[in-house]
């Protein structure tokens, strides 16, 4: 069980982050920053994301990072 432990701290933070990234994204700065991004990006073509995008990002990753670890077999 200490094992897998530290697995399912992992999954609990990337979903947090996921949490946090849905309240950024439905919240008014969260808005407004898609209505900037996408201004930015008609404007001059770059291709850009809003700073919630990044939590979404973090938050799948540090969930595939637990789940990886939790299905993975010990060396031991």
């Amino acid at each position: 069980m200490k094992i897998k432990l530290p697995a399912l701290a992992v999954i609990a933070l990337g979903v947090l982050l996921v949490i946090i990234g849905a309240r950024r994204e439905d919240s008014v700065e969260g808005v407004a920053d898609s209505v900037g991004t996408s201004v930015a990006n008609v404007w001059d073509g770059k291709a850009r994301q809003p700073g919630y995008v990044w939590y979404y990002i973090g938050g799948g990753m540090l969930v595939a990072a637990g789940l990886y670890g939790l299905i993975r077999k010990s060396g031991s």
